[in-house]
């Protein structure tokens, strides 16, 4: 995921202690979680925060990992690379050794490359963004979600075989991960010789899209991509229903967000949305729900479970290394699998997950969603 647009902020740094007295003496190793717990986007950074937070708890209820004890510092990005940058500098600068987040692939980016530089292990729950591990070798860098490359093709495999629409229009944001999104979708419908009649993108942020929406109406479009987050698209689908559009409208993760319900109202009623499987339907993670209900948490989200497998991949890599050394932890990382309450995590070279599924929802204006595959 990511947002550059949003206002930079000083990082706002939380240290939570989750841990007891009577384990003072333990060896604590700080983990930073870092994403938007301010912006336009916080509630994903929140989803990331309740997922690594819960599991950090459990992980020092149960003894730690190899004797050592999890302490977990909050930072906020405000979804912004040039605040993602200073809260990176900041993990390096005060000797933080392990990162989950970020949560947005445009803010991640640009901190993956001093985690990369400085050999401190991130694990993002979020970021899809090809750019993350195709533009760089990594050797530090891990996700604990898909690519967009695994996104895209998931969504356009549905549209091609269910919708088979006539004319399409793709829309992105311009920024990484939602631009990322977009030009995946529409190579695998090109490749289906779907005609794409409008692909272009817009201003995160507007308030206004009657112009790209008059657009849509008259090239007779009868379905709608969007590359990009629920704000933008709780105005598009508003927007458009209001000008007569009756085209179905579909996004990534990015869009399933409850809150699309109160911008875009009776009109999110019938989107189509790509999200991860629902892992807290998992009767495997039936006894972690209880961990997340005692803490008022809700672990009903795309990127709770991917941030808690996030900490349980360090914690076992820790105790399977025997070591916090990060250059051991990255090496068991990389050649090591992990069962999580997302499923087995096993990485490949780049430090991208070698299977993740996305699964297709239809999207309710109560915010309920029903699994379409």
């Amino acid at each position: 995921m990511c947002r550059f647009n949003c206002p930079a902020r000083l990082a706002m740094t939380l240290v939570i202690s989750v841990f007891c007295c009577h384990l003072a003496h333990a060896e604590i190793v700080r983990i930073a979680i870092a994403g938007p717990f301010t912006g336009a986007v916080a509630q994903y950074g929140d989803m990331v925060k309740a997922g690594a937070l819960t599991a950090i708890e459990q992980i020092n209820a149960a003894g730690g990992a190899a004797g050592k004890k999890f302490e977990a510092v909050l930072l906020d990005d405000a979804c912004e690379p040039k605040q993602a940058v200073a809260v990176a500098n900041k993990v390096v600068s005060e000797g933080i050794k392990f990162v989950i987040g970020h949560v947005c692939s445009g803010s991640t980016i640009p901190a993956a490359d001093i985690y990369e530089n400085e050999g401190v292990v991130m694990i993002t729950p979020s970021a899809t963004a090809l750019q993350l591990t195709d533009a760089k070798q990594r050797q530090f860098i891990f996700r604990t979600i898909g690519r967009d490359d695994q996104q895209g093709p998931a969504a356009a495999k549905y549209v091609i075989e269910q919708l088979k629409p006539q004319k399409v229009a793709v829309l992105h944001d311009k920024q990484s991960y939602g631009q990322g999104m977009a030009t995946s979708v529409k190579a695998a419908l090109d490749a289906a010789r779907i005609a794409v009649v409008v692909f272009e993108g817009i201003h995160a942020g507007d308030s206004d899209y009657s112009a790209v929406i008059t657009k849509l109406k008259s090239r007779g479009v009868d379905f709608v991509y969007f590359g990009g987050y629920h704000p933008e698209m709780g105005l598009l689908l508003r927007q458009a229903r209001e000008q007569g559009i009756k085209a179905v409208f579909m996004g990534p993760e990015g869009v399933g967000n409850k809150d699309i319900t109160a911008i875009a109202g009776a009109a999110s009623e019938g989107m189509l949305v790509t999200l991860p499987v629902d892992f807290a339907a998992d009767p495997a993670n039936a006894a972690l729900l209880m961990a997340f209900a005692a803490q008022k948490r809700d672990p009903n989200g795309p990127f709770q479970m991917p941030a808690y497998a996030g900490v349980k991949v360090i914690a076992d890599a820790i105790a399977g290394a025997k070591s916090s050394d990060l250059a051991q932890v990255a090496a068991y990382l990389h050649s090591h699998t992990f069962k999580t309450p997302i499923g087995i995590v096993a990485y490949d070279d780049k430090g991208d997950l070698k299977s993740f599924k996305f699964v297709v929802y239809t999207w309710h204006q109560d915010a309920s969603k029903t699994a379409l595959n």
